[in-house]
């Protein structure tokens, strides 16, 4: 692909273009309301869909149009969302913790499940399964050794597949291998934000969009928001805006790291090409620290690339062709043809990788998804509204976690370029020498 190819792809989210009309929002602000809610994404939503349906007069306020970051940006994978192991977490917090913890995420996905049914959203759910490749031999040894332990500790089941048969799952040989998670499933994006928010609407909440929160006082009653376009007065306020979050809230941004993520989309490939690369319609990714996560289409007329490629925050337009060229080492046929769009979304890490959730200067909050936020962030959200309500099933595993962060962090990463750069180099020198002792070997 050359400089040239670029001037054809959009800077764009593919998944915004299979979207109908937005429903009507709301132009104005209300005096005031029970519940206002800070951020219109997944999180956001649902915290709304419940105070709402608890009897609470709720405002959701966005400062772009709702789901505008990382909900209708993100690849559609849907996995159990807690990064750190059990064996991990159990080092820290105790073997029960840990369990608990670990028990969200499998408890995050059914409810995504559960609600997506329940509702009879259109927004392509399939519980296709994961396949999680191995990028170097010791990888997928550790691959298998992890598969042992959640199946034998926490009853998930895993399935592993060496490299010998890799191309009945992923039309790859740039792997070693990998291990499928059958109950890692795929969505469609976009449409599952705009099913959130029909369902908002519908249980009498007021959204409004293009309506940046500037700062929240505290009141002897609860709280007065002010934003770009009015004051409004709160009893409880809900802070959902995750790796969009600005400096409203100091405590919670200097605990948050906010990562760019970059995704491209091929242009229309041949059914045959797809199928080839595809055979299962699993959605992938891969054990490289800097990882990336790709996928077909719902439509399985593209293929979707994603992964973070350049140390710096960027373009997406400018990340496209090292997204490509990455894309085109795993499937080399994909360098047949171009790309169609190209854009980012911003993703919030935590310094201890776990989603928080919790009460902060009166105020409820939940962000943190290091990046598998599909599930987790509309299931915290949910639980937020539940304590919003004061009900005991809000009640989270999250909830009593110590929140770190470092020394001197204000929220925006300096470390961050330094650090992507050393471990792209590691992933990338890893799979070099992996891949000529593998030649060398044949």
């Amino acid at each position: 692909m050359s400089i040239a190819d670029l001037s054809s792809v959009r800077n764009d989210t593919y998944w915004h273009d299979q979207l109908a009309d937005a429903p009507a929002l709301s132009p104005t602000l209300p005096e005031k309301a029970d519940v206002v809610v800070v951020g219109g994404g997944y999180t956001g939503l649902n915290a709304a869909i419940v105070t709402a349906r608890g009897g609470r007069s709720t405002l959701v306020i966005d400062a772009e149009n709702p789901g505008y970051g990382c909900s209708s940006r993100n690849g559609g994978q849907i996995s159990t969302s807690v990064k750190p192991s059990l064996d991990k977490l159990s080092a820290k917090f105790g073997l029960n913790k840990a369990r608990a913890i670990r028990g969200e995420g499998v408890a995050a996905l059914q409810w995504l499940k559960d609600v997506i049914k329940a509702e009879a959203f259109d927004c392509d759910f399939r519980e296709c399964g994961r396949y999680h490749a191995a990028h170097t031999p010791a990888h997928y040894e550790d691959l298998m050794r992890d598969g042992e332990k959640l199946a034998r500790d926490e009853g998930i089941e895993t399935i592993p597949v060496p490299r010998s048969e890799q191309l009945s799952e992923l039309g790859s040989d740039s792997y070693f291998g990998g291990l499928i998670y059958p109950k890692h499933s795929s969505v469609h994006p976009a449409k599952l934000l705009r099913s959130f928010l029909r369902l908002t609407l519908d249980e009498g909440a007021q959204v409004v969009g293009n309506c940046a929160a500037l700062r929240i006082e505290k009141t002897g009653s609860g709280f007065r928001v002010h934003t770009v376009k009015g004051v409004v007065e709160a009893r409880d306020v809900v802070i959902a805006t995750n790796g969009y979050s600005d400096n409203m809230v100091p405590w919670l941004r200097k605990r948050m790291i906010p990562i760019g993520s970059y995704v491209i989309a091929t242009e229309e490939l041949p059914e045959e090409v797809v199928d080839e690369l595809f055979p299962t319609d699993r959605i992938a990714s891969d054990t490289c620290k800097v990882l990336y996560y790709y996928r077909a289409s719902p439509d399985r007329k593209r293929i979707l690339f994603g992964g973070r490629v350049l140390a710096a925050e960027c373009d997406p337009i400018e990340a496209a062709p090292h997204l490509y060229e990455h894309m085109c080492r795993i499937f080399p046929v994909l360098r047949n043809y171009g790309l169609s769009h190209a854009w980012s979304g911003t993703v919030a890490y935590s310094f201890d990788e776990l989603a928080h959730t919790g009460v902060h200067d009166g105020m409820h909050f939940s962000q943190g998804y290091c990046g598998s936020g599909v599930s987790m962030a509309g299931y915290l959200g949910m639980r937020a509204g539940q304590k919003v309500l004061d009900q005991a099933e809000g009640a989270t595993a999250f909830d009593d976690l110590p929140y770190p962060t470092q020394l001197l962090y204000t929220g925006k990463p300096w470390f961050l370029p330094a650090a992507v750069a050393y471990y792209r180099w590691l992933d990338t020198w890893q799979w070099k020498r992996a891949i000529s002792k593998s030649s060398a070997g044949s």
